[in-house]
């Protein structure tokens, strides 16, 4: 370690491993590649994206002083940084700057499984019950034109975040999942979306995609793409700063006033504030029950040789997963991985948020078991990363864009684990919403609405690890006799889904 640290020629660095590693020293530029050099050394990696080799890590300086701006965001991942990128595009001239606590695509958006998909947490039938059939339409179709629009735009500023559209592949490997599968493309069809959004798979047929054991069919969509996230935020992060945008890293906003931040490196006047903090938006006492923090853990293998992947499948890049209540998903990377996750970690008691958090042994050995309880032919492969990360869940399971013109503050976020696109749309929002441009967008129905607040302590830690462990053991219940769980129909209505 002392080595690396020379070659660096930093004149002061403090390092302290606990369950993290803190790095302070004066060439702030540098922190991304000491920190990729000490997580290599201690075998603990942010994640396997992190770990990328091809990954060019963004690196800035953290706020030195007081600031005053047009813009100021909190959080440098997607739905800062696409906010940032839209205001940019439609007024050059604002000033913009984003403050982090950490790096760039160090939460959910550096971390996640790399699916871009359009999958929207609240059901249909929940949105037009809160607005109407029409609006849960355009919503639903604003989702899935955010698929290509999002990879038009990658592709003309040149971000190399390993997009393959491959689509998703949702497989039904018991009884219960079939008839949900067939239930689920049932409802789509009610809605007026045909096989464009979402097809009913024969058995044959979802194993030609994803060639898994015991599948007896399932669903897919085309709306889906795999990507590389955190290549995806230090990319879009290096385009903002070329439109003009200042993102200032390690620079923690300790409080958020009407127009004034506070933070670790000074105070920060704007005329509007941006909060897109998903996971970590319970740290800021006014929010704190608004999105609770849940841990969702992933593994990785590595690269496979091409005789496993012809047994396997996938040869689209295909996202897939199955119908099981506690939900798993995985993808094909570009260099030939399997990168596999799923929730199952407990929620911690306050909202709280810790490194440490990133690692249950339990849950993902639990992982490895299943993705090979998927793949047999992985039996003797060796599985490389594991790491974990915290999203955002709203009582409701609604993700929310609000913005208020009088005390210019906004945010968006809850977006349950599926914020890849979400992000995207809501960054368009948010410009559109400070620039007060006619949009469509600023008409769905996730626009200025509210979640109830989740329930103090202790009932929000009793509530949320029973939801947890009500899935597990649903799953269980339809593996062993086929037949839909009552257990989750009860669960899914207390949440409100």
């Amino acid at each position: 370690m002392s080595k690396a640290v020379h070659n660096l020629n930093c004149k002061k660095v403090r390092i302290c491993v606990n369950s993290c590693i803190n790095v302070t020293f004066t060439d702030n530029r540098l922190t991304s590649t000491l920190r990729t050099v000490i997580n290599s050394a201690t075998h603990s990696p942010l994640s396997l994206w992190h770990a990328d080799s091809s990954l060019v890590p963004f690196g800035s300086e953290p706020l030195g002083g007081d600031l005053d701006v047009d813009v100021a965001i909190i959080g440098a991942g997607y739905t800062g940084l696409w906010t940032a990128y839209f205001l940019k595009q439609q007024q050059p001239n604002l000033s913009i700057a984003i403050f982090e606590a950490e790096t760039v695509g160090y939460g959910a958006s550096g971390r996640n499984g790399g699916w871009c998909s359009a999958l929207f947490p609240a059901s249909m039938k929940k949105i037009a019950s809160l607005s109407s059939r029409d609006a849960a339409i355009r919503l639903q179709q604003a989702m899935n034109e955010s698929i290509t629009e999002m990879g038009t735009i990658l592709a003309q500023e040149r971000i190399d975040c390993d997009w393959k559209q491959g689509g998703y592949v949702s497989l039904a490997r018991n009884e219960a999942q079939l008839v949900r599968s067939q239930n689920e493309v049932q409802g789509w069809r009610s809605w007026g979306f045909g096989d464009e959004h979402m097809s009913l798979l024969s058995a044959k047929e979802a194993s030609a995609r994803s060639n898994a054991t015991e599948v007896m069919g399932g669903t897919y969509t085309p709306n889906c793409a795999a990507i590389q996230p955190a290549k995806l935020a230090s990319g879009l992060a290096r385009v903002v700063e070329k439109l003009g945008v200042s993102i200032y890293e390690r620079s923690r906003v300790t409080a958020i006033g009407t127009r004034k931040l506070e933070t670790t490196g000074g105070t920060v006047t704007a005329d509007y504030i941006i909060r897109a903090t998903e996971g970590f938006t319970a740290e800021f006492p006014q929010f704190h029950r608004d999105i609770v923090p849940m841990y969702s853990l992933m593994v990785a293998t590595e690269p496979l040789p091409k005789d496993i992947w012809e047994k396997i499948g996938l040869a689209e890049r295909e996202t897939f997963s199955d119908k099981r209540h506690l939900r798993i998903y995985g993808q094909r990377t570009a260099d030939g991985r399997l990168a596999f996750g799923g929730r199952g970690a407990p929620y911690h008691y306050a909202s709280r948020v810790r490194a440490s958090f990133d690692s249950e042994p339990d849950v993902h050995a639990m992982l490895r078991h299943i993705l090979r309880d998927l793949f047999p032919a992985l039996a003797d492969v060796q599985f490389t990363h594991e790491w974990g990360g915290n999203l955002g869940i709203p009582r409701d399971w609604y993700p929310s864009v609000t913005f208020d013109r009088a005390t210019g503050f906004g945010q968006a976020g809850g977006y349950v684990g599926d914020g890849v696109s979400t992000a995207f749309v809501a960054g368009r929002t948010l410009a559109a919403e400070i620039l007060d441009t006619e949009s469509e967008l600023r008409q769905l129905p996730w626009v200025q609405r509210h979640s109830p607040r989740w329930e103090p302590e202790p009932l929000r830690w009793l509530g949320v690890n029973a939801v947890t462990q009500a899935f597990a053991q649903a799953d269980r219940n339809e593996a062993r006799s086929g037949k839909p769980s009552k257990i989750a129909s009860s669960v899914w209505k207390y949440i409100g889904h």
